[in-house]
């Protein structure tokens, strides 16, 4: 269950929880048609920060553009209104939903006239993993369901309707006993998790799959991949096969919901506790987004 707080940013006002509702006939309810972010706000000192709350609506508004959606305010007034959402609910450390749909007012699939409804919500919520998975890792098993090809549903948005796939995935993996699931894309290739980008470590050197691979192109995953690279770390985006992921020295997710999460088994091939470059980019990571790393406080917009 999501903890119910007070308010919900509708269409550009602030309204009550449990009056932020929207009518049977919504588009998006019917064929998905929606885009939408995940972020975090974390307590760092000085109240709530949104770590990198621009890029994060810039990425809707991409999202939105691919789907040809006109979201109907600017990316000021977004952010604005994310910030409005945490500050109305007094909320230190949060996980934030902006969502941008068509709403009602048309049926079928040629969405010509049918208005673009925005929300933003916020609201208590842990690791999306466990506290336990992001300490000593998790069990993940490669979904037999392949990720989308980016010529039927494009992976670069981060659209409702494609998570499906998703879904399909988790349902799959979660019932065999597994914590997550990996994606192949339809060549064979890694993608990502479910929820998640994936990185390998091997021989010292960083991989992870390109987003032409079918990897989203994730804010978490940027900050990782800076982070590595400032720390001296060698980091190459190239095609992954699923034994990539079977002989490495080191795997781990990151995401906004999962943060850093080390992978301690794949398809029952053990890759072992924690490695030393995950954890040495865990570190940096929490710090970070607590506002304790100087070179990334410009990743931190304060409430």
């Amino acid at each position: 269950m999501i903890p119910e707080v007070e308010k919900i940013w509708m269409d550009g006002k602030l309204v009550d929880w449990k009056d932020a509702k929207v009518h049977v006939l919504t588009h998006a309810l019917h064929y998905g048609s929606g885009v939408f972010e995940g972020i975090r706000a974390y307590e760092n000192g000085h109240g709530p920060a949104v770590f990198r709350l621009t890029d994060h609506i810039k990425r809707l508004f991409r999202s939105a553009d691919i789907y040809k959606m006109k979201i109907p305010f600017s990316l000021k007034e977004m952010v604005e209104g994310t910030k409005d959402v945490v500050r109305a609910n007094k909320l230190n450390s949060c996980y934030i939903r902006p969502i941008a749909f068509r709403g009602y007012g048309g049926m079928g699939l040629y969405p010509e006239g049918i208005p673009v409804q925005v929300s933003i919500a916020a609201w208590p919520w842990g690791a999306y993993l466990g506290e336990d998975g992001i300490k000593n890792g998790v069990r993940v098993k490669i979904s037999s369901f392949r990720r989308n090809d980016p010529n039927s549903i494009p992976p670069a948005a981060k659209a409702c309707g494609q998570y499906l796939n998703s879904i399909l995935a988790k349902i799959e993996v979660v019932s065999a006993g597994y914590d997550e699931a990996v994606l192949l894309n339809s060549h064979g290739n890694v993608a990502d998790g479910s929820g998640e980008n994936i990185f390998i470590v091997k021989n010292g050197v960083i991989h992870t799959p390109p987003t032409c691979a079918g990897a989203l192109d994730g804010i978490t995953r940027d900050a990782i991949i800076t982070i590595a690279k400032d720390k001296g770390y060698e980091v190459i985006e190239r095609d992954l096969v699923r034994s990539d992921l079977y002989l490495a020295d080191e795997v781990f997710f990151t995401g906004t919901a999962a943060e850093i999460v080390p992978i301690k088994e794949v398809d029952e091939r053990p890759i072992g506790p924690p490695g030393e470059i995950t954890k040495a980019l865990q570190d940096t990571f929490f710090k970070a987004i607590k506002g304790k790393e100087e070179k990334y406080k410009s990743w931190l917009e304060q409430v």
